[in-house]
């Protein structure tokens, strides 16, 4: 059964065209809340990739040069028709990923303000002049490094590609971006409303194909001058190793196992009810999701017995009903994993305290889920889970909860709870993370930086960071006289 009712056509985009591309694959986009097929998706061939690559070194070339007033005036033409169009495409988002309609619609309003921010950072990203001696100017220039080849994962569908693509053509770049196939529509939506807002060709070219062929291809392409990737560690590494071998620098936004520690001073209730607000956001399909919770032995039963109340009362379901909380996993693969995960933390001892089976029916969806006496062994305090489980932890030393906590590979996101701030500073100081909060689980915003250390990669999004990796560093040494 395929249902398309409101669901948009799609096709690639390259210079400034729309295109079924040049051959025959095609892939079915399916609901995950119905496993109703809404579309074929047209996959990029060799012929299709290379158009997109001279569209994007002609683009870079008129883009860069083309007045600062005009780039900023475009790109805030694109954020208002983003948010005018905030419902429609949210509604596209919820229909190929799950998540409820006010949670993606919300999604697109800040993906407009990030390029907004994105556009005026891009208004201050200055040079500078050194002091010389007579007859001599010597200066720092910033300028668009040029060609973007950029990959991004399916769990947020508007935000994972508009981090690039905002950062890219703010700073003056074109970008060839492939977008996840299991979410194409609202990638698609996004860019329609660049090119009705007066983007020239070449600046934006959107691809969908075969994962390793596209990347294999565009990271070697002579035309690319910067690989942005958002995704797995390993595809990560993967996608890095190929980088370097032509030398070409790159940013790796990659996977968390982000910590949260609730401090024996700490209020229990609200910091279960924050925890698990935090938890089920996009069903715990979220590279900052809080996943291990280690509790004070004094409050433990306490934070607890709040946390599966609070689990227990998000509303599970199809994310275009009203009231819905909390949709399905993405597809049958993922919540595969999910389960795999509880059904070994079971089998190893652990106790489901809510939660922890599959539903009937169709969708793919999966109960939020609470675990206690998780033994360290447990593939759950080690695999990113990248869904919503939530094994809790006790302790009685907190300097032990951080070496537990900082004791895995990864370094994206770490949560502290602690009405003490001699007690937050010891948080602060101690997690190994490059994103940390404090009495809250809130997410990403403009006007700061995002990105991880360790395995969780390098590089920066948001904030005046965000657009270092798409300019280079010039510096002119100019004697006025030979």
């Amino acid at each position: 059964m395929t249902a398309t009712s409101s669901y948009p056509p799609l096709a690639l985009y390259i210079d400034g065209a729309w295109t079924q591309g040049s051959g025959s694959r095609r892939e079915p986009v399916v609901d995950p809340a119905t496993e109703q097929v809404l579309a074929e998706l047209p996959l990029a061939e060799q012929a299709d990739l290379d158009a997109a690559l001279a569209a994007a070194d002609r683009g870079w070339r008129l883009w860069r040069d083309t007045p600062i007033e005009t780039r900023s005036r475009i790109l805030h033409t694109a954020a208002r028709l983003l948010r005018e169009r905030a419902q429609e495409i949210g509604r596209v988002m919820t229909m190929e990923q799950g998540k409820p309609l006010a949670e993606a619609a919300g999604e697109v309003q800040r993906v407009a303000n990030l390029l907004e921010w994105d556009c005026e950072e891009a208004r201050r990203a200055y040079g500078r002049i050194i002091p010389t001696g007579p007859g001599e100017n010597l200066t720092v220039l910033r300028e668009p490094i040029g060609p973007v080849a950029a990959f991004v994962p399916w769990n947020f569908p508007a935000g994972s590609p508009m981090r690039k693509i905002a950062a890219a053509v703010s700073a003056g770049c074109s970008i060839v971006i492939k977008a996840s196939e299991e979410v194409p529509g609202t990638a698609v939506l996004i860019t329609r409303a660049f090119h009705d807002a007066g983007l020239p060709a070449g600046v934006l070219n959107l691809v969908f194909g075969v994962p390793e062929e596209v990347s294999s291809h565009l990271i070697v392409s002579p035309v690319i001058r910067f690989v942005a990737f958002t995704g797995s560690i390993p595809v990560g590494k993967h996608l890095a190793q190929r980088a370097a071998s032509v030398m070409k620098p790159s940013a790796m936004e990659l996977g968390g196992h982000a910590p949260v520690i609730v401090c024996a001073d700490a209020d229990p209730k609200s910091a279960a009810v924050a925890c698990a607000r935090g938890k089920y956001v996009n069903a715990g399909q979220v590279c900052t999701s809080p996943s291990r919770f280690f509790v004070h032995r004094s409050i433990a039963e306490e934070f607890t017995t709040a946390l599966v109340e609070a689990s227990e009362a998000v509303r599970v379901g199809n994310g275009l009903e009203p009231e819905v909380q909390m949709g399905p996993l993405v597809n049958a693969r993922r919540r595969e994993a999910v389960h795999r995960l509880v059904t070994d933390a079971r089998e190893k001892g652990a106790r489901i305290l809510t939660g922890g089976q599959i539903p009937d029916g169709p969708g793919y969806f999966y109960p939020p889920t609470v675990l206690v006496d998780v033994p360290e062994d447990a593939a759950i305090l080690s695999d990113e889970p990248f869904g919503p489980l939530a094994p809790v932890i006790v302790f009685d030393d907190l300097d032990e909860a951080l070496r537990q906590a900082n004791s895995l590979p990864y370094g994206l996101a770490a949560y502290g709870f602690t009405n003490r701030a001699d007690t937050a500073d010891r948080l602060i100081r101690g997690f190994e993370a490059g994103i940390l909060s404090i009495n809250h689980t809130g997410g990403s915003v403009p006007q700061a930086p995002s990105g991880g250390y360790k395995e969780s990669g390098y590089g920066r999004e948001g904030g005046a960071e965000g657009l270092d990796g798409y300019l280079v560093t010039k510096r002119v040494s100019h004697r006025l006289q030979a």
